[in-house]
């Protein structure tokens, strides 16, 4: 309950501030090529986390382009003292999210238990420290560190997306998994959906800059804008290749974004 509580005032107090804006494409943070291009280079080709001495730290890095090349099948699970009308809303709101996120990169994105390869997970504090070994049986390769990450993250950290190549293909994701924090009130759990999927999808960094996104940690927006669509269309052109670094994706950066302004207007 005290987690609850503190989480509660916190969405009270930002939302008091004027933040956590649910506006779609709000007239005062006007978009244009130029930022767009600007936006996503920041996003879409810096990691946010680098891995020193075996710990994950806040470090913008440069990287390569990352995305999906296959189908996303996403796996929920609930802690089991979540009350179901609550679960309920969950899944239909990762359902509904999924179904625009397919729509937005043309990968066939859904939610089902058969093969998944996209966690999603909503717990509780205690739930969350003992994650381990389900995570393990659920992603049997995966890091002990990002175990040990999952299992420690923090209060001031809302929730937090881990996505992962490809052995065969060092940029192409083939698994993610996202922890949700199960004391979040309405608004702040949809917010969490909304980012760390999209995240996942492989717009993975932050930046002070992009507005108006929730990928800025300034919390002024919690949920996807249209600027952010734009992001994930950018992402998915055809004129983009896994792989490529940001010197090789500049020379056509500007004229997707303009492609994508004219077809979201």
């Amino acid at each position: 309950m005290r987690l609850e509580r503190y989480y509660a005032t916190l969405q009270d107090r930002l939302r008091s501030r004027g933040l956590m804006r649910t506006d779609l494409a709000p007239p005062d943070a006007p978009v244009t090529p130029a930022s767009l291009v600007r936006d996503f280079e920041w996003i879409a080709l810096y990691d946010e986390y680098a891995i020193s001495g075996g710990n994950f730290i806040a470090r913008a890095t440069p990287s390569t382009l990352r995305r999906w090349n296959k189908p996303v099948r996403i796996s929920l699970l609930f802690d089991d003292r979540i009350p179901k009308a609550t679960r309920d809303k969950d899944r239909a709101n990762v359902v509904a999210y999924a179904r625009r996120l397919s729509q937005l990169t043309g990968v066939p994105i859904s939610v089902t238990e058969k093969n998944p390869n996209f966690h999603v997970m909503f717990l509780y504090h205690d739930r969350q420290k003992t994650i381990g070994p389900e995570l393990l049986r659920r992603i049997p390769d995966l890091s002990p560190i990002v175990v040990r990450e999952i299992e420690n993250t923090p209060r001031n950290t809302y929730c937090v997306t881990y996505a992962f190549a490809d052995r065969n293909n060092g940029s192409a994701y083939d698994t993610a998994v996202i922890l949700i924090k199960a004391e979040h009130p309405d608004l702040m759990r949809l917010s969490c959906i909304h980012e760390e999927m999209a995240q996942a999808m492989g717009l993975a960094n932050d930046s002070p800059d992009a507005r108006p996104s929730i990928f800025n940690d300034d919390e002024e927006f919690a949920l996807l804008t249209r600027h952010d669509e734009m992001l994930l269309r950018m992402l998915y052109d055809k004129r983009l290749k896994i792989g490529m670094t940001l010197d090789q994706a500049r020379a056509v950066l500007p004229a997707i974004a303009r492609d994508v302004m004219k077809g979201s207007s």
